[in-house]
C-alpha cells in the first residue's frame, strides 16, 4: 500500500474528531450507573449509536470484505443478519428488557434462576463476547501496522490507547456519541467507495465474468451455511450484554424499541460496499492479503480524501466495536463477579472497578489477537455467537416471556451442559454447527425443568 502523508493526516483528523466527541460526552459521567447505562436517559439515536457502533466493527467492514474476496455476495450475511436481529429485538425483547430496570443479563437470570445462574452466565457470556473483541483486534492490528510501518506489538499498543480513549472514561455515553459520529463517517465514505467499485464492475463485463458464478448469490456458500450464520447471529446478539446494555440505557421501553429499529436501518446496508469492494479486488488485485483487501482498495483505488476518511472510519469501527464489547464484559465481570467477591461497595469504587476491568479486557484482547494473526475474522465472530448463545438463549427468553415457568436448578444445569456441548462440538469440528448442538442440548435439559415445575 502506497500511503501518503495526506492520507495519514486525514485518517488522524477523522479519528480525532470522533474520539473527541466521545470524550466530550464523558464529562458528565460521575457514577457507575452513568458509566454502564448512561444514567438511563438515552434517546433512540443514542441507543442506535451504541448498538450500531459496536456491531459495525472488524466483522462488518474488514471481515466482510475479506470474506467477499473469496465468497462474494454471501459475505453480506453478517450485517444482514445483524439488522434482522435488531428488528426482532425491537419487536419482542426491547420493551420487556428495559422495563426490568436492570443493568446486566446475569442480573436478569439471577433474578429468575438464582445467583449461580447469574455467575455462570457472566462467565460464559464474557468468554463469548471476548472472542468478538479479539476478532475486531485482528484487522485493527494489521491495518495500523501496515499504515504506519510499525511492529504488530506496537500496533496493538496504539489500538489499545485508541480503544481506551473511546470507552474508558465515558462508558455508554462515549459509546453512544462516538457510535453516531462513527456511523456517519462510515456510511458516507464507504458508500462513495462502494459506488465507485460497483460502477467499474457493471461497466466492465470482463471483470464480472472473471468472478465465480456463486459470487452473485446470497447462498453462494450453501443454504445451510447461510441459515446457520443467520441463526447464530440472531441468538448470539440477543444474548450479548453490550446490545442489551444499550437497551437498558434507554429513557423508557418505547425508546429502547425504537432504538433497535433505527440501528437495523443503519446496519443492514452498511456491509454492501465492503462486499462489492471485496469482489472487485478478487479480480483486479488477486495477490492482496485478504485481511487488507478493504484498506488496500481505499488507498490504491480511491481519491486521497475519500480513502483517508474511510480508513479513519474503519479504524474507528474497530475501536468502537472493541470498546463496546469490552464495556459489556467489564460491566458484567465487575458488577456480577468482582463486586460480590471483593466486597466492592460505594458508587465510586464500583465505577473504578468497572473501568479497570474494561481496560484489562482491552489489553487481553489485543494480546490474544497477535497470537492468532492470519485467522479469518468472521469465523471468530460466529464462534463467539455460538458460545454466548448456546446455553443462555432459551433460559433468557423464558425469563423474558414466561417468567417462573422454568425450575432454577434445571436452568443452571442446562446452561452448563449445553455450553459444554457447544464448546466440545467446536473443538471436535462437528459437522453440525456448535450453536445448534448447544441449543439442542439446552432444549433437552430444559424440558424436564418445565414439566417438573408445573406437574
Amino acid at each position: 500500500m502506497d500511503i501518503t502523508v495526506l492520507h495519514i493526516v486525514i485518517i488522524l483528523a477523522t479519528v480525532a474528531f470522533v474520539l473527541g466527541g466521545g470524550l466530550w460526552a464523558a464529562r458528565s459521567v460521575r457514577s457507575a450507573e452513568g458509566y454502564s447505562v448512561g444514567g438511563r436517559q438515552a434517546g433512540a439515536p443514542m441507543v442506535a449509536g451504541s448498538i450500531a457502533g459496536t456491531i459495525v466493527g472488524g466483522g462488518a467492514t474488514v471481515g466482510t470484505a475479506q470474506l467477499a474476496y473469496t465468497a462474494g455476495l454471501s459475505a453480506w450475511w453478517f450485517t444482514l443478519s445483524s439488522g434482522i436481529t435488531f428488528i426482532l429485538m425491537g419487536l419482542f425483547y426491547a420493551r420487556r428488557l428495559r422495563a426490568t430496570g436492570l443493568e446486566t443479563i446475569p442480573e436478569l437470570l439471577a433474578k429468575h434462576y438464582g445467583p449461580r445462574a447469574g455467575e455462570l452466565s457472566s462467565v460464559v457470556s464474557s468468554l463469548g463476547i471476548f472472542l468478538s473483541a479479539m476478532a475486531s483486534c485482528l484487522p485493527g492490528i494489521e491495518i495500523i501496522a501496515a499504515l504506519f510501518g510499525v511492529s504488530p506489538w506496537t500496533a496493538a499498543g496504539i489500538l489499545t490507547l485508541l480503544v481506551a480513549a473511546y470507552t474508558f472514561f465515558g462508558g455508554m455515553k462515549s459509546a453512544g456519541v462516538g457510535g453516531i459520529l462513527k456511523m456517519a463517517v462510515i456510511w458516507l465514505s464507504l458508500s462513495v467507495a462502494g459506488l465507485s467499485a460497483f460502477t467499474v464492475l457493471i461497466s466492465h463485463p470482463e471483470i464480472t465474468a472473471a468472478l465465480p458464478a456463486t459470487s452473485f448469490s446470497l447462498f453462494g456458500r450453501g443454504l445451510d451455511n447461510a441459515l446457520a450464520n443467520l441463526f447464530s447471529v440472531i441468538i448470539g446478539i440477543i444474548c450479548t450484554q453490550t446490545y442489551v446494555q444499550a437497551i437498558f440505557s434507554a429513557k423508557d421501553p418505547k425508546t429502547a424499541s425504537l432504538g433497535c429499529f433505527l440501528s437495523a436501518l443503519i446496519v443492514i446496508p452498511v456491509g454492501l460496499p465492503s462486499v462489492i469492494i471485496g469482489m472487485y479486488m478478487h479480480v483486479l488485485e488477486p495477490d492482496t492479503m485478504p485481511i487488507l483487501v478493504l484498506p488496500t482498495y481505499l488507498i490504491s483505488h480511491e481519491t486521497t480524501v475519500i480513502g483517508g476518511i474511510a480508513l479513519g472510519g474503519i479504524i474507528l469501527s474497530l475501536v468502537s466495536s472493541i470498546g463496546g464489547l469490552s464495556l459489556g464484559i467489564g460491566t458484567m465481570v465487575s458488577r456480577d463477579i468482582l463486586s460480590p467477591l471483593l466486597s466492592v461497595s460505594g458508587d465510586k469504587a464500583r465505577l473504578t472497578a468497572t473501568r479497570l476491568t474494561v481496560l484489562c479486557v482491552i489489553l487481553l484482547a489485543s494480546g490474544m489477537a497477535i497470537l492468532n494473526r492470519g485467522s479469518q475474522v468472521l469465523i471468530w465472530n460466529y464462534l463467539s455467537f455460538a458460545l454466548r448463545g448456546a446455553g443462555i438463549f432459551l433460559p433468557l427468553s423464558l425469563s423474558v416471556f414466561a417468567p417462573g415457568r422454568l425450575s432454577p436448578s434445571w436452568a443452571v444445569l442446562s446452561m452448563a451442559v449445553s455450553t459444554a456441548a457447544a464448546v466440545a462440538a467446536a473443538l471436535l469440528s462437528s459437522p453440525v454447527d456448535p450453536l445448534f448442538v448447544g441449543l439442542a442440548v439446552s432444549a433437552v435439559m430444559i424440558l424436564p425443568g418445565l414439566i417438573g415445575k408445573h406437574s
